[in-house]
């Protein structure tokens, strides 16, 4: 990784000297080389662009939001690169509210909707092009020379549908404007402190809410974009088995690697940490060290999804038989799992409440343990009542899925966990059974089995549609489609 020749800001650029990186192995920069660097390029303006293919959506979603707070002006950030180690940062990744409203995935974007007599007008303030007459684009770590050409701010209005200013110009303006402010916090440092005094908690919070709130019905364009995720996934899974022998050569990370691999060609990212986990490692719920050994016999549990380039995750769970074939006791509790997630999938339709699905996926789990004999002679009923299956369920049986895997996570209870389902809803449906390695209330054959089994399910008008139902989840089913990948 090549080294920048300075660590200057653009807005410094012209009345500092030029700053050294202090173990560059240039001592300064010459007069004439600077003066070479600033001519000799070609104009590479983009005229006639057109806009992005969501233009319209994220249109409407400002309007609705610009309803909902009249008089006020509304600041929601991209946020900022963040340091990974001394002087590189992770990829970068647009908050879910600035991309939701504007489309945009650059860094330090800042979406402002200015009051007006009629409701809002809106700005989105960016950076512009690298300005080549001070060096910024050839001497800034975050030069164009460096990291890559961006929009100029007249290309950024013809594809956004908004008018775009330089965002380095806003904090200063931030700090002298009158009149109510809401601010989505926790993405800019620099644009909270412009607006230290102007805002409180309270306020922000209504703001963010309403936003998460906002995502609970997907338009069409994000269903199209939630179906493409799975689409993806649904390769990203199938690539994994062709390498399971790959996998048991080498560990648990060749099935990330492999995931990942599918992720960034189909889309934008994996939409959260893969969890790749063999073995006994399948009863941790988030094992994402992904570093265990993977062998035959034993089973994986596969939770991964691909983030399309317009931010929308897929979030899809397969337990799958290492060498292809289900053992007897691995085949009966899968059978359990699936039995419960048919349950829950049923009740997922417009009018139910949220928790129905996960009540019915619950009670069949809960059935499945009585009959093994796991919980003595309690009926389901009662251990329904006392939430004793939980020793071996653990977690909900789904969240809200979307920009975020688990979206909507900002939304009142009574909107979200304690609401009713509506068509454009989309949702997981995720039981499991996790016995663990050193739990001596099972049979030790039990012990260090893992399943889950997770699907992406879309409220429709009249009940529901898998989004990822082009993965097999009968064990047959699974069994068949291994066997098919692996010739």
């Amino acid at each position: 990784m090549s080294e920048e020749l300075t660590p200057e800001t653009p807005e410094t650029a012209e009345t500092e000297p030029i700053k050294q990186r202090k173990n560059g192995l240039y001592p300064g920069i010459s007069d004439e080389l600077a003066e070479n660097m600033k001519s000799g390029w070609a104009d590479t303006e983009l005229h006639g662009l057109e806009p992005i293919a969501q233009a319209s959506q994220t249109a409407n979603r400002r309007a609705a939001l610009s309803a909902r707070f009249p008089g006020e002006r509304l600041v929601v950030a991209a946020g900022n690169l963040k340091t990974r180690s001394n002087d590189t940062e992770y990829a970068f990744r647009p908050s879910t509210e600035y991309a939701y409203l504007t489309g945009d995935r650059t860094q330090d974007g800042v979406l402002v909707l200015e009051p007006t007599e009629h409701g809002h007008e809106a700005t989105v303030y960016l950076l512009p092009r690298s300005d080549r007459g001070n060096g910024e684009f050839w001497l800034n770590g975050q030069g164009e020379l460096w990291v890559g050409r961006r929009h100029s701010l007249k290309e950024a209005e013809q594809l956004l549908g908004v008018p775009a200013k330089d965002v380095r110009e806003l904090p200063a303006a931030l700090t002298e404007a009158t009149g109510p402010v809401r601010n989505v916090r926790g993405h800019d440092a620099g644009i909270e402190s412009a607006l230290t005094d102007k805002v409180t908690a309270e306020r922000d919070e209504e703001l963010r809410v309403f936003l998460s709130e906002a995502r609970l019905v997907k338009d069409d364009f994000e269903v199209a974009e939630l179906q493409k995720a799975c689409d993806a996934t649904a390769r990203g899974f199938e690539d994994v088995v062709r390498v399971l022998d790959k996998a048991e050569a080498t560990s648990e990370r060749y099935i990330e690697g492999t995931f990942f691999l599918r992720a960034r060609v189909d889309g934008n990212d994996i939409g959260y940490g893969s969890i790749c986990a063999a073995g006994p490692h399948a009863t941790t719920l988030h094992w994402v060290r992904n570093d265990g050994a993977v062998r035959s016999g034993e089973l994986l549990l596969l939770d991964a999804g691909v983030e399309t380039n317009e931010l929308y995750t897929a979030d899809v769970t397969r337990t799958l038989p290492i060498n292809g074939t289900f053992s007897p006791l691995q085949r009966k509790i899968y059978d359990a799992v699936y039995e419960a997630q048919e349950a829950g999938i049923a009740a997922v339709k417009p009018g139910a409440a949220f928790r129905d699905f996960h009540d019915a996926a619950q009670r069949v789990l809960a059935e499945k343990l009585v009959e093994w004999g796991l919980l003595g002679d309690l009926s389901v009923e009662k251990v329904l009542e006392l939430g004793l299956q939980r020793r071996w369920t653990l977690h909900g049986t789904g969240h809200m899925l979307g920009m975020d895997v688990h979206d909507c996570a900002a939304a009142r209870t009574d909107s979200y966990v304690n609401g009713t389902l509506e068509a454009g809803v989309c949702l997981t449906v995720e039981p499991g059974l996790y016995f663990q390695a050193d739990d001596l209330t099972v049979p030790e054959e039990y012990r260090g089995i893992g399943v889950r089994i997770e699907d992406d399910i879309l409220v429709t008008e009249d009940g529901n549609r898998n989004l990822s139902a082009s993965l097999p989840r009968r064990a047959d089913e699974v069994e068949a489609w291994m066997a098919g990948l692996k010739g």
